[in-house]
């Protein structure tokens, strides 16, 4: 042993300082990196996740009593009043739900021009003409939050990669939060907000307490939509959830284009077919939705996605058919079987929309991400404010006591 080697060597750091460290140098520089597209994200988030509950107290008109012994009207009728209100056009896409008007897309699928019906006597309810390019409010808010209104294939990347470092930023914010020690102090630390303490320390709490509370539903809103986003992660938990199966690949459903012309089908007569035969299979469900066949495209096929669950997607079934032979096509395994025939990774995929805006609880789950979203968006913020209120924050210079020989100096002095 070296001489003079007592207590001079220093001492390594532990592991979880060291971890701490790590997690609070991602923490800080992450969020300040993404911490305006997480606001951005959430508080869209927040408000498409109420767009069926706000459109329906907004439009009174739209709601309509449903009438069980009457036949709602066919896609062949549909079309009729399509070329009556827009000569030489066909609905794009139709969305059929239970006590509410019939909405039609005329032109794009999900956007342009929509009518809305009376699902009972094809009455024009309400007629909104769109330019091209033009969207409704909800619409503009989900493009915000998918793409941050820029062009889709610049926008969309940004969301993906800074959604995966807002769950980082999530999972190491867990870690700050951890006591090193539990007891009654740094329970009420963690679990409490103390609003009769100063502005910094409420500010820190708002941060920290309240991103604690919130902080599972995030995790599920932000992995839900990594799997919209980013394919190794979709790919990647397909393969874990799946038992190490593949996820496949999204292939469109094609009609035969060579067999154009040679049945005697028109569009109006496929449509009334497969729509009745789909609805005889589902005569208790709540929802339907439709996409006809477009001119430009002859080899498209007609879809028909049925909704068993009011205000929930995940137990949807997909019905394809062939435009010009009505003969079934089978095209995505995943989203055409019923969630009764789905195998665990399947029904998890299929539930990924309504995990994400909180649907999978029904009503008090959709507030529960509307709660955590709007805490969501106030992260990045009250996180802001306790970084830059450190930063400017000066050292007071230290104080000098006099000792006595000084002190006697100047009475001398004097």
């Amino acid at each position: 042993m070296k001489v003079g080697s007592n207590n001079t060597a220093k001492k390594r750091p532990d592991s979880r300082s060291r971890f701490y460290r790590i997690s609070a140098w991602l923490h800080l520089w992450l969020g300040l990196v993404a911490g305006i597209i997480f606001v951005i994200v959430c508080l869209t988030g927040c408000i498409w996740v109420f767009n069926e509950e706000i459109t329906t107290m907004l439009e009174p008109e739209t709601r309509v009593a449903v009438q069980h012994n009457r036949p709602v009207i066919t896609p062949s009728r549909i079309m009729e009043v399509v070329d009556k209100e827009f000569p030489g056009k066909i609905p794009g896409g139709v969305t059929f739900r239970e006590g509410k008007t019939v909405e039609v897309y005329v032109g794009e699928r999900r956007g342009g021009s929509i009518l809305k019906l009376n699902p009972y006597t094809g009455e024009v309810v309400k007629k909104e003409i769109r330019k091209e390019g033009q969207t409704g409010f909800f619409r503009w808010i989900l493009n915000g939050h998918r793409f941050l209104w820029l062009p889709y294939k610049i926008g969309r990347p940004i969301i993906n990669y800074s959604t995966l470092v807002c769950v980082i930023t999530l999972l190491t914010g867990l870690a700050l939060w951890w006591p090193k020690r539990w007891n009654k102090n740094t329970r009420n630390q963690s679990f409490k907000i103390k609003w009769g303490a100063s502005f910094k320390r409420v500010n820190y709490d708002l941060h920290n307490v309240l991103g604690f509370y919130a902080l599972l539903i995030l995790l599920a809103i932000g992995l839900t939509g990594m799997v919209w986003g980013i394919e190794w992660f979709s790919k990647g938990l397909y393969w874990t959830t799946s038992g190490g199966r593949t996820l496949p690949e999204y292939v469109e459903a094609k009609s035969d284009t060579t067999q154009a012309g040679k049945h005697t089908y028109t569009l109006a007569a496929a449509m009334d077919k497969a729509w009745q035969e789909v609805t005889t299979k589902h005569p208790q469900a709540s929802g339907f939705y439709l996409t006809f066949p477009v001119k430009k495209r002859p080899e498209a096929a007609i879809a028909i996605y049925v909704y068993p669950s009011k205000g929930r997607f995940f137990d949807s079934q997909g019905y394809m058919f062939d435009q010009y032979t009505l003969s079934p096509v089978k095209a995505n395994k995943l989203y055409e079987q019923s969630y009764q025939e789905a195998a665990f990774g399947d029904r998890l995929r299929k539930m990924n929309y309504d995990i994400h805006v909180g649907s999978i609880l029904g009503l008090p789950g959709k507030f529960l991400a509307f709660f955590a979203s709007l805490i969501g968006a106030s992260l990045p913020i009250t996180g802001a404010i306790v970084y830059f209120g450190k930063k400017k924050k000066k050292k007071k210079p230290p104080v000098v006591k006099a000792t006595k020989a000084v002190k006697a100096e100047k009475i001398l002095q004097h």
